[in-house]
This record gives C-alpha cells, sequence and structure tokens, in this order.
C-alpha cells in the first residue's frame, strides 16, 4: 500500500519571482493613490474631525457630558479601552509568536497586523487620558509628584497602574518590533528610488532605512534581533490582557470577582484582534492587488484561529455562569442572570449570537474560504466582542449589591463621538502607513517564493 502526501497550498501565487515581489509591493508605495484610496481616506478623515469636536467639547465641559452617572462610572471610556487592547493582539501574536514557531504563512501578514497593533494601542491610550476629564488638570494626579493638593502618590497595589506599565512596555516593543522589519523594505525603495532618479524620495527612504548595506553580518544581526524582540514579546501577549483582565477580577464587584478573567480575556483579545486583521487585510488585498501575496489559503488559516478562540470564548461564557450557579452567592448568581434576561439582555444575546454561534460557520471550509462571508463575519466578530466589553462593565455595575442604587446608563453623541474618533484616526493611520510604507514584508517573503510560488524555477 502506498501513501502519497498532500501538497500544501502555495503561499504565493502567480508563479512570483524574487523581482516581481520588489516591484508589486513598491508600486503602490512609488505611484499615486487611488481612487478607492481616496474614498476612504475622506471618510475617514470625515470620522476623525467630526469624533475630534466630540472630544473637545468633553474636554472643555468634563465627563458631565457622557451618560455616566454615580452608579455606573464606567461605561463606554473603559469598555473602548479594553476593545481596543484587545485588537491590538493579533499583532504581536502573528509577528513573535509564528516567528519562534516557524510558521511561514505569517511573512505576507505580519506587516499589517504589527501596523494595526501600534494604531490599536495609541486609540486606546486615549480613553484613559479622556476620561481624566479636565486633562490639564488631570495630569495633577497622574504623575507621582508633589502638587497643589498634598502629596499624591501612585498606588503601585493597583492593578490600573499594572495596565500603565504592561502597555506602555507592550507598545515600545511592538513599535521597536515593527519599525525593524521595515528596515530592508525601506533599503529596496531607496535603491529602486536611486535607479529612478527620484533625489528626494532616496534621501527620505535612506533615512528610514538607517543607511542598510545589505551586508551578510547585518542581515546575521538582524535576524539576531528578531528573534530576541519575538522573545520578550511572547510574555507580553499574554501579561498585557491579563493585566487589564485584573482591573475587574480584583474588585468585588458581582460579575467582575472571577479568575476566570485572564485566560478569558486574552483568548478573547486573540480573537478579536484576529477579525479586525482579516477585516483591515480583505481591504488592502483588494484596494492593492495583492491577491498573489494575501491568499485564500492566509485567510483559511486566520479563519481556523477564528473558531478556535471563538470556541475558547464561548467555553468562559459558560464556565462564569457555572461557577455564579455552583458557587451560589446570591449577588453573584443574579448578576449573571441579569446578564441574561435584564434590561441589557440584548446586549448579552448580541453578545453570544457574534462571538459564539457566528464563529462556528467557519467549520465549513465553503464560508471559511468565502471572502464575502469572511469579511461580513470578521465585521460581526467585533462587533460582538464589543459587545462582551459591554456586558462586563455595564451590567455588573448598573445593579449591585444595593437596589437602591441601580441606576441604567444611556450613552450619549459624546459617548459615541469618541468612539467614532479611534476610529477616524485608526482607519487613517492604516491607510497612509499602507501607502507610504511596504504593507508586506518583502525581505521575508522573498524568502519563501522559490519553495512556495506555482512557477517551476
Amino acid at each position: 500500500m502506498q501513501a502519497t502526501s498532500t501538497i500544501r497550498e502555495p503561499l504565493i501565487t502567480g508563479g512570483k519571482t524574487v523581482r516581481d515581489v520588489s516591484e508589486d509591493i513598491s508600486r503602490q508605495v512609488e505611484g499615486k493613490p487611488t481612487s478607492l484610496w481616496w474614498i476612504a481616506m475622506v471618510v475617514s478623515l470625515v470620522l476623525l474631525f467630526w469624533g475630534f469636536y466630540c472630544l473637545c467639547y468633553q474636554q472643555w465641559n468634563g465627563v458631565g457630558v457622557w451618560g455616566l452617572n454615580k452608579t455606573v462610572g464606567w461605561a463606554w471610556d473603559i469598555t473602548n479601552f479594553v476593545w481596543w487592547v484587545g485588537i491590538g493582539h493579533a499583532g504581536t501574536l502573528i509577528s513573535a509568536i509564528l516567528l519562534l514557531f516557524r510558521q511561514r504563512w505569517r511573512m505576507s501578514i505580519n506587516r499589517a497586523a504589527e501596523a494595526m497593533t501600534i494604531f490599536a494601542v495609541i486609540c486606546a491610550a486615549t480613553f484613559p487620558f479622556v476620561h481624566m476629564g479636565r486633562l490639564w488638570l488631570g495630569f495633577y494626579w497622574v504623575f507621582p509628584l508633589p502638587n497643589t493638593w498634598g502629596s499624591l502618590w501612585a498606588n503601585f497595589n493597583s492593578p490600573l497602574l499594572w495596565d500603565v506599565f504592561a502597555i506602555s512596555t507592550y507598545f515600545t516593543v511592538s513599535l521597536v518590533f515593527w519599525y525593524m522589519g521595515l528596515i530592508p523594505d525601506f533599503a529596496v525603495i531607496r535603491d529602486r528610488a536611486v535607479r529612478m532618479g527620484h533625489k528626494t524620495r532616496a534621501l527620505v527612504y535612506n533615512a528610514l532605512s538607517f543607511g542598510w548595506d545589505g551586508a551578510a553580518r547585518t542581515w546575521s544581526r538582524y535576524e539576531s534581533v528578531a528573534l530576541i524582540l519575538a522573545g520578550l514579546s511572547t510574555p507580553l501577549v499574554l501579561s498585557v490582557h491579563t493585566i487589564v483582565s485584573m482591573d475587574f477580577a480584583t474588585s468585588v464587584i458581582p460579575g467582575w470577582h472571577t479568575t476566570i478573567f485572564p485566560p478569558y480575556f486574552v483568548a478573547g483579545a486573540i480573537f478579536s484582534g484576529f477579525a479586525m486583521v482579516l477585516t483591515l487585510l480583505l481591504i488592502t488585498r483588494k484596494m492593492f492587488r495583492l491577491e498573489d501575496y494575501i491568499t485564500i489559503y492566509h485567510i483559511e488559516l486566520m479563519n481556523i484561529i477564528i473558531i478556535i478562540t471563538g470556541s475558547i470564548v464561548g467555553i468562559a461564557y459558560i464556565t462564569e455562569f457555572f461557577v455564579a450557579w455552583y458557587g451560589q452567592v446570591p449577588a453573584e448568581y443574579y448578576a449573571f442572570y441579569n446578564r441574561a434576561t435584564g434590561p441589557y439582555w440584548w446586549a448579552y444575546w448580541s453578545m453570544m449570537t457574534c462571538n459564539v454561534i457566528s464563529p462556528q460557520l467557519f467549520w465549513f471550509k465553503k464560508i471559511r474560504t468565502n471572502l464575502v462571508a469572511t469579511f461580513v463575519l470578521s465585521i460581526i466578530v467585533n462587533i460582538g466582542m464589543w459587545f462582551e466589553r459591554f456586558v462586563i462593565i455595564v451590567t455588573s455595575l448598573h445593579r449591585d449589591y444595593l437596589p437602591s442604587s441601580w441606576s441604567m446608563f444611556h450613552a450619549t453623541i459624546y459617548d459615541v463621538g469618541e468612539y467614532v474618533f479611534t476610529f477616524g484616526f485608526f482607519f487613517a493611520a492604516f491607510l497612509l502607513f499602507a501607502k507610504y510604507f511596504p504593507v508586506i514584508n518583502m525581505a521575508e517573503v522573498k524568502s519563501i517564493v522559490k519553495s512556495t510560488s506555482e512557477k517551476k524555477h
């Protein structure tokens, strides 16, 4: 009996050569923006400026313009903060962990995912600052310095301060990792600009590439630093959202005080992060004609990860209900009963539908290899993950131990506007990145083009 192993689908299609890789990916940097790019940029800027107006209005008038009250003191601000931190998880996961495991399919998607991480963390960081209200007064309370209200010092036992260190470290390492991977590609664009006689472009990209010479010693050091940064980034992927979950888990609020939060938040972050990567890559793939580099095979593999992490999130939801029932703590039991049947039932069941039911459609190969279905489901997943954070925060706060203090939260236009502001910034920043930086890692793709291309050499 003879068994023949199946041949894996090629990572790069269209019979590309090393020259083709440089030509196809550099083309979008060197050429003029397309009409699709301009349309997307105009929409992003409209969202950005309208959101910026809402942000300025809130800063001038204080957080009273939000829908917060004495019972629900956290709502859209912390919901959006946790959501954006989660979005940023997939970039470092793809870059660091899959690099350590030598997964070559990451090479076409890691650059865009890393950029997404940078922009998502910046968006997340805006909400703690905005939550201070009048920012120019808020800085008195942030820094551990003597001030006009007495000596105030940061509480180093607080998870809120752990957030500051975890997220700032994560952002710094991710930024260095992302930029370091760009350096060889900047050198390629520089060399092409020199040959074409574009002196200004050559000068700019020479500065960005730090004078990269492509020598064997330079490549050796580059690869060593990449592995070191991947090793540093890997624990950060797990620690950042773990620490964010501690903001809730170390409290005594019913629905928050649970030890399942750290792994549950990490799985949810990877789940939502991969969904956002898919959304961006499908747009980028079409806008810059990169179908031969971001293939159906890449999309299918990312959909498989969404199936796995979505199933983990679903198990976490069930476990929360089981623990609330098994623990026989009346307030905890009521918190989960209230989520499913209380005034915010619509948010809970939206979360369950989007996060638990919709990803199961990817078990069918026809759906997980269908671009339209993938695009729609990736957006549905991110809607569901936003509702998850909303359900955890608002439904736990609006009815806690004391029925006399129960209250409802209703978002105002300024809650919505500041969320829209981060969307405008995120997409405008990503579009600028995709236009002026190589959106695919040319250096890494060239290393696999001969072994994965359909063309015979």
